[in-house]
């Protein structure tokens, strides 16, 4: 399946608009409701925040070269921290696929895991991963935000489009 550069650029800016608009939710809310462990892979709203913004940032590295930021430090691991170092990482991300061609996005790239296992996969298919790894978590987030009485904004991909339309004048 041929995926253009255009709709991975995109699919990268959905999800910077996606995970901004959650992570503004995120920061009304208090410590006790952002810690609330939910029982899930990553127990809180904070903690499945922090393990997407920590995968966006490993897959840019892969993508895109440069030094291995690792997961989190400890020091990161606040929501101040996100707040300031997330849409960063997303002008990151539009920077590098704002080189993307219809070619390029066709490559091979070979990458390894977190384990060290080798991989090699289009690289097309790992910018849409990120875009739905990113998507089901905050979903997740989503429900603890009204488990806890609070009506998270609207995410959808058709959002996204109706957003951007009006934004153009369509």
């Amino acid at each position: 399946m041929k995926t253009s550069a255009d709709v991975l650029r995109t699919h990268v800016d959905y999800t910077a608009w996606a995970s901004g608009r959650l992570l503004d939710a995120a920061g009304k809310l208090t410590k006790e409701e952002l810690t609330r462990d939910f029982g899930t892979s990553e127990r809180s709203v904070f903690g499945t925040l922090a393990h997407v913004f920590a995968a966006d940032r490993i897959w840019l590295w892969r993508l895109a070269g440069g030094q291995n930021p690792g997961f989190l430090a400890e020091s990161e691991r606040d929501l101040a921290v996100l707040q300031n170092a997330w849409p960063a990482l997303y002008e990151r991300w539009r920077l590098w696929a704002a080189g993307l061609t219809d070619e390029s996005a066709e490559a091979v790239v070979d990458y390894r895991d977190m384990k060290g296992n080798a991989y090699r996969e289009p690289l097309w298919q790992l910018v849409l991963h990120v875009v739905n790894h990113g998507t089901h978590h905050r979903g997740q987030v989503s429900g603890m935000l009204r488990a806890m009485g609070h009506v998270p904004p609207p995410l959808d991909l058709v959002y996204y489009y109706r957003q951007m339309g009006a934004a153009a004048g369509r």
